[in-house]
């Protein structure tokens, strides 16, 4: 039910609004990669003005997330090491109780 309610409440707003924006600049416009000669036809295409915000905003989640990716990076790298720890004393603890031997005596009550 709650899954339900984001989806309307978030998803159908936002979608409603990034059509809106693909709708009033649909406009063609020059995307050159020649910043020193921008009317080389070469280095130049015609996309319209959606499609460029739309990458723009594609190309920084996709920048923004590897970022954080590897920012947390020793984070990871420490909670594989205390994985491997854990796993380590548990085979200890484990090895040690089959090897231990059952038949020694409970200790005797103490003397009051």
């Amino acid at each position: 039910m709650l899954n339900r309610f984001v989806i309307v409440a978030v998803f159908v707003p936002l979608a409603i609004i990034l059509i809106a924006l693909a709708v009033a600049n649909r406009g063609m416009v020059p995307f050159t990669v020649d910043p020193f000669n921008p009317g080389n036809p070469a280095l130049t295409i015609q996309l319209p003005l959606f499609v460029l915000l739309f990458a723009a905003a594609g190309l920084g989640l996709v920048v923004g997330g590897l970022v954080t990716w590897w920012k947390q990076g020793r984070y990871r790298k420490l909670a594989r090491q205390r994985e491997q720890e854990i796993q380590s004393l548990r085979s200890a603890t484990v090895r040690t109780a089959a090897n231990k031997d059952t038949t020694v005596p409970a200790l005797s009550r103490p003397a009051a």
